[in-house]
């Protein structure tokens, strides 16, 4: 017994520490901002020292400030597409289960659709559709990573929906609306919450990937994929620092979501009790 609480209190103390670690790169980050853009050419192409941890880049702006306001960016761009994409697959799994066969249908041809077009090709086509910028990056992320995670909440309500629970209370002829709210909606929370915090590392990605690619965010905005594009062409001269600690704070960003996606996922799941 005392184990199986030693096991959750560690899954919590993991759940916390993510939480406050992202929370203090975001706040950090954001708080940064404004020195990220200050340049200062006589301190330009200096290395990795006490004054400035992660070195100055080739206008001696401070990359410490830049590396955190650019992965801050990169987790609130994250929060909000994540959001929307969970929501969006949400309402999209609901749709498939309480509208009936043709519903159903249209809704497995919609995900079918979606997942069968190449991801960052559709993600970058919709972000030039929007003109690119802040709003190309966030419609483009937030419309292509709903169809994985609805195509998981549809599977589960279309299984729930053929529970006695539920055949009993639709001949009881209680609405479907209600039947959604009070049986439907409790059940699928714990998938839903956990969708959400693995959509978080996806949508960072990609995010960077586009932004690097140049169809992403304008390049005057610290955003860690410009700052890795930006960095490439003086990787040859030595200037490694530019690369190298921006690449691992966005690693170890993502390695973080997993991590607390996962412990979420053992502290939701009622089957995790028992081992």
């Amino acid at each position: 017994m005392s184990r199986h609480l030693n096991r959750r209190q560690r899954t919590l103390l993991l759940v916390f520490c993510s939480v406050i670690a992202l929370l203090t790169v975001t706040v950090a980050g954001g708080l940064l901002s404004g020195q990220a853009m200050v340049t200062d050419f006589s301190r330009k192409n200096l290395a990795p020292c006490m004054a400035y941890p992660f070195g100055t880049d080739w206008m001696g702006r401070d990359m410490f400030a830049r590396t955190l306001a650019g992965l801050s960016m990169s987790l609130r761009l994250g929060a909000l597409t994540a959001g929307i994409s969970a929501v969006a697959a949400l309402v999209i799994g609901l749709f498939a289960a309480t509208s009936g066969r043709v519903g159903d249908a249209l809704t497995g041809w919609l995900i079918d659709l979606v997942m069968g077009i190449p991801h960052i090709l559709l993600l970058i086509l919709i972000s030039l559709a929007c003109g690119r910028g802040l709003t190309g990056v966030v419609a483009g992320i937030a419309l292509t990573h709903w169809p994985s995670l609805a195509r998981l909440l549809r599977a589960e309500l279309l299984q729930l929906r053929e529970s006695p629970f539920i055949r009993i209370a639709e001949k009881l002829g209680i609405g479907r609306l209600r039947i959604v709210r009070e049986h439907l909606f409790p059940h699928l929370l714990p998938q839903f919450l956990v969708g959400l915090v693995l959509l978080f590392p996806h949508a960072i990605l990609h995010e960077a990937s586009i932004t690097f690619l140049g169809f992403g965010l304008p390049p005057e905005q610290p955003a860690i994929g410009v700052i890795l594009s930006e960095s490439m062409q003086y990787l040859a001269m030595g200037r490694w620092w530019l690369a190298v600690f921006p690449g691992a704070l966005l690693v170890l960003a993502v390695m973080l979501f997993f991590t607390l996606g996962e412990n979420l996922r053992c502290l939701l799941d009622p089957g995790s009790v028992q081992e």
